[in-house]
């Protein structure tokens, strides 16, 4: 099964700078994306096959995820057990053998003004996968907007403490994996240098990677095995994150 995850930062936008191109040619079985900022509806995207799944904020424009699945779940819930619904974060498909969860994790904000708020987010999500890793597999991916080691960034000492790379939120990963599960791409790959999915706008950053790697496939540790391949689609272009695939036989 090919699974594919991309911040689209903008999903109309997007729309106008190939993503169709690309959704056609990767063919995957699931595609998830996170900051829509739309509401369902806005967007002229209908693939043929794919079953469309979205969830929007209450605040127009802004956060938002979507899901498009040749498979039909079993069942769809948004939130986190129906709760942290009025940003559009999340989305949970059942199928018979997993769950998928897309996620697009709340930044922390310049001086970490909504650490508060991300750390309970960072418990429930934990809480909330740990339990549906009891019932069946969990693939759980998205922006998860934290680098979680010093090789998952360009600069990290100078980032020390920053949104995205603060001590709070590095640790919230690491609880998280301590929980039973594995970040996919470091499980194949845990050496790789340069391996980003972000890069700021500003800076030539992109042109330079100096960037972060903010962007997950993360499977609860009981279908680590099947894992097959982990991919970061660095060159392609459209938002400011680039997106990142999963191979895996569940």
């Amino acid at each position: 099964m090919k699974l594919i995850s991309w911040n689209v930062n903008g999903f109309r936008a997007v729309l106008q700078k190939g993503f169709n191109d690309f959704f056609t040619d990767e063919n995957a079985d699931i595609f998830c994306i996170q900051e829509t900022k739309m509401q369902e509806g806005q967007a002229d995207f209908s693939p043929q096959g794919y079953y469309c799944y979205y969830h929007s904020a209450v605040r127009k424009g802004y956060s938002g995820t979507a899901v498009f699945t040749k498979v039909k779940p079993k069942s769809v819930s948004y939130g986190i057990d129906d709760n942290h619904n009025d940003e559009g974060r999340a989305i949970t498909l059942e199928f018979d053998n997993f769950f998928l969860v897309n996620c697009y994790t709340p930044n922390s904000k310049m001086e970490l003004l909504r650490i508060d708020y991300r750390m309970e987010f960072e418990d429930a999500m934990r809480s909330y996968l740990s339990r549906l890793k009891k019932k069946k597999p969990v693939i759980y991916c998205g922006d998860l907007n934290v680098a979680h080691e010093e090789i998952d960034l360009k600069n990290p000492k100078p980032n020390k403490g920053n949104a995205g790379f603060s001590d709070e939120e590095r640790g919230k990963i690491t609880e998280l994996l301590d929980a039973g599960f594995v970040d996919s791409y470091r499980y194949l790959f845990p050496d790789v240098i340069g391996a980003y999915t972000w890069w700021s706008y500003r800076f030539n950053a992109r042109k330079n990677n100096a960037g972060w790697r903010i962007d997950y496939f993360i499977v609860s540790d009981d279908v680590k095995n099947s894992i097959q391949n982990a991919s970061i689609y660095s060159k392609v272009l459209g938002s400011d994150h680039c997106p990142i695939g999963l191979e895996i036989n569940i």
